[in-house]
């Protein structure tokens, strides 16, 4: 961290300005909340003290009151802003300490992942906790994920639609790369930005939330995200966005209306509640304003669905046109929130 301070002594400087420093230093990646607030500090001599004294002309009572008023707003301004960041600070600081979470090798479904060194991160609000813990996951950004095969169904049966894998195929990669935006941002890079975004909507709700992704990589694979999923949270909800350039809208993946498929488990166990809570997705993006595509809903026989033993969704935010600025993101954080809150009775 810079010194914030000089040492010239002959220099005059405000004691009363502050300048606040952000520190993100974190082995892993992931953005660190601690907030430093440096004060500038400068002294002078005796001799340079009683120098100023000697040749300043005296001032009038009422200007010295003037100025000493004035210093006093200008400090008020300036720890406005310093409150807040640090108010902020200490609530993301109290958010993040419930800690990672590894895949458990116990875990039922755990043996038949096969990239699970990574960790997930769980977060709670700093006050007014519902207790409901949400598991999101930025889709992609699993380096080396795309070497690696897993099933694509516990019970070794074919996939039965196409998507990233052909239908009749019994193993799929393990993490694909996903997309790239028309303008060159990576799919997992706005997954990620998504999902900070959406934990802070969730947290803000009461929502404790477990971030499956919490940086730039994470090595789990599809399988071993639904897995921690499964056995730490009451919904699981991916962020991703589609392939295709027309800037369709949003959509959920919907669970295929095969019977071989629905009949397998845990498939069979949970798939109206993936369902239902895909429906209450869609139905809070589109009250919030967001496009929607078709009838917000589409087929396909995913690795999540097949092993969640939650409701879990996958959810498809737009596609390679749409757009993924700022305001965006927190619009779709909004409808994304008021979807969950609605499955949830809340």
């Amino acid at each position: 961290m810079a010194a914030c301070g000089t040492n010239n002594k002959s220099a005059k400087v405000d004691e009363s300005k502050v300048s606040v420093e952000s520190s993100v230093a974190s082995s892993d990646g992931r953005e660190a909340t601690d907030m430093k607030v440096v004060k500038k500090n400068v002294t002078s001599s005796k001799e340079e003290t009683t120098t100023q004294e000697s040749t300043t002309a005296p001032t009038s009572a009422a200007a010295q009151t003037a100025t000493e008023a004035k210093k006093e707003s200008e400090k008020q301004e300036i720890s406005k802003p310093e409150q807040e960041t640090s108010k902020k600070s200490e609530e993301a600081t109290k958010a993040k300490e419930a800690g990672e979470i590894g895949l458990d090798p116990n875990w039922e479904y755990a043996s038949f992942s096969k990239i699970h060194s990574g960790s997930a991160v769980l977060y709670k609000p700093s006050e007014n906790g519902n207790g409901i813990t949400i598991a999101v996951n930025a889709g992609h950004g699993t380096k080396g994920g795309s070497s690696q095969k897993t099933l694509c169904h516990p019970d070794g049966s074919a996939k039965v639609t196409s998507g990233t894998t052909k239908a009749g195929a019994t193993t799929a990669v393990a993490v694909s790369e996903g997309m790239t935006f028309e303008d060159g941002t990576p799919e997992s890079t706005v997954t990620y930005e998504m999902a900070k975004v959406l934990k802070a909507e969730l947290l803000s709700r009461g929502y404790n939330v477990l971030m499956i992704r919490d940086g730039s990589d994470v090595q789990l694979d599809n399988i071993a995200r639904t897995v921690i999923a499964n056995n730490n949270a009451a919904a699981h909800i991916a962020l991703h966005w589609d392939s295709t350039t027309s800037n369709k809208g949003a959509f959920y993946m919907g669970v295929p209306e095969v019977d071989s498929y629905r009949s397998m488990e845990p498939v069979a166990s949970n798939w109206k509640k993936h369902e239902a809570l895909g429906k209450s997705l869609i139905n809070g993006l589109s009250s919030n304003g967001t496009k929607i595509f078709s009838k917000g809903r589409m087929e396909m026989d995913l690795t999540q669905t097949s092993y969640s033993t939650i409701p879990s969704i996958d959810i498809e935010l737009g596609d390679k046109k749409s757009d993924h600025g700022k305001d965006t993101l927190k619009n779709l954080s909004k409808g994304i929130a008021d979807g969950i809150d609605s499955y949830f009775g809340r």
